[in-house]
């Protein structure tokens, strides 16, 4: 019987990558796909020749990886930049995550995808989507606190995402991240799997 593909999906600073960890404790096969496009963009990754060829040496940097905050900058600033960053880069990412999936032997499947609701790539592949969520200011406060952001950055880029409603929209499971503690968020986190494992058992699917 095939796993369950769940997506998991948040606006920046909402504490995805918290979530992630807390549902591989619970037994899920985590696909991150932030981790995978680190690789592919590292010194030697597979797309730094196609990167090159698009958009020219300036954006690898001195390592031979991709120049993230140059690149970080172009996209933010253009539109198209941003457009044939994420054709060339998201087919790779999904490639992998779909081949990282077939070699897991889980009974359910995470898909930590930032932009899940905005590209719309990844939305027919999946039976369930979760989101994490919290308001804009704790996202542009948590964000301008990580090193190489400022305030106004970090402002950009949530503005820039899929909007906070939209979001909230297509989940299927919220998780809310704000005014909450690590225990208190692992207890949402556990309450989220309870519904997964009521799903799963409804439409004949391994249970997580």
């Amino acid at each position: 019987m095939p796993a369950l593909r769940v997506g998991l999906t948040g606006g920046i600073g909402c504490g995805k990558s918290t979530v992630a960890e807390c549902l591989r404790q619970h037994g899920a096969a985590v696909m991150d796909t932030d981790a995978i496009s680190r690789n592919l963009t590292a010194a030697g990754g597979r797309a730094i020749p196609l990167l090159q060829a698009q958009f020219g040496a300036a954006c690898i940097n001195a390592q031979g990886a991709m120049d993230r905050s140059r690149m970080r900058e172009l996209v933010f600033a253009d539109p198209a930049a941003k457009q044939a960053l994420e054709g060339l880069l998201h087919p790779l990412i999904t490639e992998e995550a779909e081949a990282q999936a077939a070699a897991s032997a889980a009974e359910w499947h995470v898909f930590d995808v930032p932009l899940l609701i905005e590209t719309g790539r990844w939305r027919h592949k999946l039976h369930r989507i979760i989101v994490v969520d919290c308001d804009e200011t704790t996202q542009t406060q948590r964000v301008a606190q990580r090193p190489g952001w400022t305030q106004a950055l970090a402002a950009q880029v949530v503005r820039q995402q899929a909007p906070r409603s939209t979001r909230r929209a297509c989940a299927d499971v919220l998780i809310h991240n704000q005014d909450v503690d690590l225990q208190g968020l692992t207890q949402r986190v556990s309450v989220a799997v309870e519904q997964l494992r009521r799903w799963a058992c409804e439409t004949m699917l391994p249970t997580p």
